[in-house]
């Protein structure tokens, strides 16, 4: 049977980053595609296994690891909670994917050692890596595979891509180490949705208990959480390869306020702090003992607006909510207010849609609703607002939300938009703006990079509903010719701009801080993930 490659392109909430969804388009490449031009893939170790931790001359330097993080995950289950801070921690630690995502979208072998597709794309053969176990002692096999998708499949997952894994019209056991997925359509990006923490492979007489003991097949275990300062992972003696292991225990210390993450940093109290508040980044740049690695990543950072308010219902308002919003001056520089003002300074470009500039296809957007003060207030005019118009504006802790809502209460206030700003935990984030729908505006980053699909949810939060967009999004999915799928996510991104569904403010560029010592952080992040076994200790 001929075989073809197909490559996908995607990113969550994070920590007051959010969310999941889909679609991409074909950029993402897979060792196989960049080998040989098919999508079949043989290696003989999982993606960063075969040298983390060891130096030059073999080597190993087993220290802990103490790595800071803004948010804390509310549970530990990464397919049943929309919160990226999950993934953060479990995702390939505690749990593996069949297929790994690393810098740049490159995929690589995990727990399937080789694969397949067909011509068509509709049916996938995945050779699993033999003899992996769980944390449990029980066998990762096909029949754990099988029962891990058609559970995120069914109509009563909480898995926030069920729509991914119900479009599996099959999965198949051949035998232990084989199985077959057959898909109702093809899915160029089917391959990097099997890297998400969404897909992990779980043990089924422990996934229920996931949330508070995670069971998986990773190099880590849960060892201890304290609930609200820090969560610690110890080495996993059994794992298959223990010995390329770089640390004995890491601990994620959740530390969200700027002046406490500097105070640990210069403290020696944390060694790497991913994606860290650019506030605390000037001081250590000239530090010798520490580096700093600007990332990118497929982000949007964003003003959500609820269509489910009858004022925010109509388009001209939505428009001047986003014109009255300054991130260029008039002669079309760059001064990236809000970018400064979320306290990025700078490392974050602009976007108008909800497509990144680094991401293949994008279309520049920032034009059509650029910042127009006068625009803005003819809009509300035209739209019969009474002003002053009064709107809440929900802020979840991350230091970027809460010093952007500042800056994005002061710009609306200067065309006739009152903001309440409520200032709430995550977790209240989550259950009252993402799960209830209660809120007008609220600032988050969605960090999935295949999220294209949330706009097609009729119970997504932001509530957008368009015909004209699900039908494009169909067709954008199921199409496999290069050509096609770019026009078709041109369109897709015009639409969303045209419709002004949100207030996108930029595209963030992540900064971590850490030691010199520390190998291995990545400096392209497609989605957000702290991979433990690409970082090791080099002196």
């Amino acid at each position: 049977m001929k075989r073809r490659a197909f490559t996908g392109a995607a990113l969550g909430l994070a920590g007051g980053m959010v969310v999941s969804g889909r679609t991409g388009v074909s950029g993402w490449m897979t060792e196989a595609v960049a080998q040989e031009s098919g999508v079949q893939a043989n290696t003989s170790q999982g993606a960063g296994q075969q040298t983390a931790g060891q130096l030059a001359g073999g080597a190993l330097v087993r220290k802990p690891l103490v790595l800071g993080m803004v948010l804390e995950p509310p549970a530990l289950d990464p397919t049943a909670g929309a919160a990226a801070a999950i993934a953060e921690v479990v995702l390939y630690n505690v749990f593996e994917t069949l297929v790994h995502v690393g810098p740049k979208g490159a995929l690589t072998p995990l727990l399937a050692e080789r694969w397949s597709g067909s011509e068509d794309g509709l049916t996938w053969t995945f050779h699993l890596r033999p003899g992996v176990k769980f944390q449990n002692g029980k066998p990762c096999d096909a029949a754990a595979v099988k029962f891990s998708f058609e559970r995120a499949g069914r109509a009563d997952s909480v898995n926030k891509d069920r729509a991914f894994f119900a479009a599996m019209s099959s999965v198949d056991v051949k035998d232990a180490q084989t199985l077959v997925i057959r898909l109702a359509r093809p899915d160029a990006d089917f391959l990097f949705m099997l890297g998400q923490a969404t897909a992990v492979i779980v043990e089924p007489s422990s996934a229920a208990g996931n949330g508070a003991q995670p069971v998986g097949t990773g190099p880590y275990r849960l060892a201890s959480w304290r609930r609200g300062t820090s969560l610690t992972l110890q080495a996993w003696p059994e794992f298959r390869d223990a010995s390329a292991v770089s640390f004995p225990q890491v601990t994620f210390r959740f530390i969200s306020e700027p002046a406490a993450q500097m105070a640990a940093l210069m403290a020696n109290e944390v060694d790497v702090f991913p994606r860290v508040t650019e506030r605390a980044v000037a001081r250590l740049k000239a530090n010798p003992a520490w580096q700093v690695v600007v990332s990118g990543s497929r982000a949007k950072t964003l003003v959500a607006i609820n269509h489910r308010r009858k004022v925010l219902a109509d388009v001209r308002v939505r428009r001047a909510i986003a014109a009255a919003i300054d991130r260029q001056d008039a002669r079309g520089v760059d001064q990236r207010r809000v970018v400064q003002g979320a306290g990025q300074r700078g490392h974050g470009t602009p976007i108008g849609s909800h497509y990144t500039p680094d991401a293949p296809g994008y279309v520049d957007m920032t034009a059509v609703n650029a910042h127009d003060p006068e625009r803005a207030r003819a809009l509300l005019k035209e739209a019969g607002v009474k002003l002053p118009l009064s709107l809440s504006l929900t802020v979840p802790p991350p230091p970027y939300a809460r010093q952007a809502a500042q800056v994005v209460m002061a710009q609306l206030a200067k065309v006739g938009i009152q903001c309440r700003v409520q200032q709430v935990e995550w977790a209240q984030w989550l259950e009252g703006t993402y799960r209830n729908h209660d809120y007008d505006l609220s600032i988050i980053s969605h960090v999935e990079p295949l999220d294209l699909g949330n706009f097609t949810k009729p119970d997504y939060y932001w509530g957008y509903r368009s015909p004209r967009f699900d039908a494009l999004y169909r067709q954008l999915v199921t199409a496999v010719n290069e050509k096609e799928r770019l026009d078709l996510l041109a369109q897709v991104q015009k639409l969303l701009a045209e419709d002004c569904v949100l207030a996108w403010l930029y595209q963030p560029h992540w900064v971590s801080v850490a030691r010199k010592s520390l190998a291995g952080l990545w400096d392209d992040m497609p989605m957000l993930v702290n991979d433990l076994r690409s970082m090791r200790w080099v002196s």
